[in-house]
């Protein structure tokens, strides 16, 4: 992976054989490309903890507030949090598509889909802090 700008993408090689270059590699499950942008990463996790809220939502008929937020905080929230340091989203557009996730699952909270998603997180604030 040539990581500069500025390289000139030199071929590399190891014992006389030709290196692949990529332009993106998955290292302890964080995915790193050339231009080092979190964008591609922040989709990731954004798929998985979208798809474990769909889970939650189909698979459990009983949807209390004190049973879905236990779920979430179990099941998608690590999904969100897992090497946020190395992620660290610093594009607006990055920063509300992992947004999207909070807003799905307080949508899910019976009585909170009237209400507008700031309505919503001063409501279960309380609650996903601890």
């Amino acid at each position: 992976m040539h990581l500069c700008s500025h390289n000139d993408r030199f071929q590399n090689f190891t014992d006389g054989h030709l290196l692949d270059c990529v332009d993106e590699e998955k290292d302890l499950g964080v995915q790193v490309t050339a231009d080092l942008k979190p964008s591609r990463e922040c989709q990731t996790a954004h798929s998985k903890a979208n798809k474990i809220l769909g889970v939650i939502s189909r698979t459990f008929s009983y949807k209390g507030h004190d049973v879905l937020l236990q779920l979430y905080k179990s099941l998608a929230r690590p999904n969100l949090e897992y090497c946020i340091s190395a992620r660290s989203p610093y594009y607006e557009k990055d920063k509300q598509l992992l947004e999207r996730v909070q807003h799905s699952f307080t949508r899910m909270i019976p009585g909170m889909k009237q209400l507008s998603y700031e309505e919503g997180k001063i409501a279960t604030h309380w609650s996903m802090v601890t």
